[in-house]
């Protein structure tokens, strides 16, 4: 899901805790609600957590724990973690801290490309580049709600990057020039991970070092 639509999601999620709530019944021993709804409402709400924030953060876990009974106290714990979610996403810290994350290990390695490359070490300086591109894909994947994986005869594996770049141009995340860069960066990466170092020149990688450093600060 696209950012918008992760805000959508949210917010459905908590008009659904609403419409739960308003199943509310009670006897001697208690009060409950719908327990079809409240089905619904969970099953819905841990796996819109899982997909935004993962199964690690504290969202997810105190969710799958503490919303575990058909009970208005219970729809409303998880509307108050829903509403705690939406502040998180609405605010964009969750993003925001992936990419101050992702904004250190990038620069890290680059620094380390710049460096082989100065010495010459071509080879070695075009697949760290390409690495650094490829692992940013994925994390402009995540922003935009593109999956960065698929099934294969019933295994979870990677999307390779031409994919992702591909799909991400089609999302409309960068233009077709920087698709066309982007395909180029990765051919170059491609030869020179699988050996074929007279593809391409020294002059070469160094054009692709400086073009994947300014496509990462423009659309990071």
């Amino acid at each position: 899901m696209r950012i918008e639509e992760i805000k959508k999601r949210v917010n459905e999620l908590i008009t659904l805790s609403d419409q739960v709530l308003a199943t509310q019944w009670s006897n001697e021993w208690g009060s409950y609600v719908s327990e079809e709804l409240f089905r619904e409402f969970r099953s819905a709400s841990l796996s819109f957590i899982r997909n935004t924030f993962g199964e690690d953060h504290p969202f997810y876990s105190e969710f799958d724990s503490e919303i575990s009974s058909v009970t208005p106290y219970c729809i409303t714990e998880g509307r108050g973690i829903l509403k705690a979610v939406k502040s998180e996403i609405d605010g964009g810290w969750h993003f925001k801290l992936k990419d101050l994350v992702s904004a250190e290990i990038f620069s890290d390695f680059l620094e380390m490309a710049e460096y082989l490359l100065n010495e010459n070490y071509k080879d070695a300086a075009a697949v760290m580049t390409g690495s650094v591109l490829e692992e940013h894909l994925r994390h402009l994947c995540d922003k935009n709600g593109i999956q960065t994986e698929t099934t294969k005869s019933g295994r979870l594996i990677h999307k390779k990057a031409d994919l992702l770049n591909s799909e991400l141009a089609k999302a409309k995340s960068y233009n077709k020039i920087d698709q066309k860069s982007v395909t180029s960066w990765l051919g170059i990466r491609n030869d020179a991970a699988h050996g074929n170092y007279n593809e391409y020149t020294n002059e070469q990688v160094s054009i692709m070092y400086n073009g994947v450093l300014n496509f990462i600060s423009r659309t990071s």
